[in-house]
């Protein structure tokens, strides 16, 4: 089951439930049962977790894949303007663009104060001694400004 329809039938089931338990409370505390105070945690947390499972998923954007895209780690993010990834040793070269793309369209707006964040593509090739330099493979620059 594909994650968008299953955190919107668990909110669902998970609100039901809560509001079955919050009956149930009222119940107990007008027949004084000794679990009313129980029923109060538990019925509680369901309602809360239905709001949580509601919140993600409408918060949820599923990552998006490009054609001739390598999976590829990011390794370092300021959360502002700049996002570097690392290329393996044995990256194709006609790998580069579709990644690019694809680590762009994935990069997402919230949190960052700049409009334009330039998205790099680099591999560390062998200097010698041991020693590797970093080399940039590709750079894309993506824009959240409107229009």
């Amino acid at each position: 089951m594909p994650l968008p329809e299953l955190l919107d039938q668990s909110s669902g089931w998970l609100a039901w439930g809560g509001a079955a338990l919050s009956a149930l409370t009222i119940v107990a505390f007008i027949a004084r049962w000794g679990l009313r105070f129980r029923l109060v945690g538990v019925s509680s947390f369901t309602l809360l977790l239905a709001a949580s499972c509601w919140a993600f998923s409408v918060s949820y954007t599923p990552t998006v894949k490009v054609d001739g895209a390598l999976r590829v780690p990011v390794v370092f993010d300021n959360g502002d303007d700049l996002v570097v990834a690392q290329a393996g040793i044995d990256f194709p070269p006609e790998a580069v663009a579709p990644t690019l793309e694809q680590l762009a369209s994935n990069v997402r707006p919230g949190g960052r104060s700049s409009a334009v964040v330039s998205v790099r593509l680099r591999q560390l090739q062998p200097a010698g001694d041991g020693a590797s330099k970093p080399v940039v493979l590709g750079e894309l620059e993506r824009s959240f400004e409107a229009g």
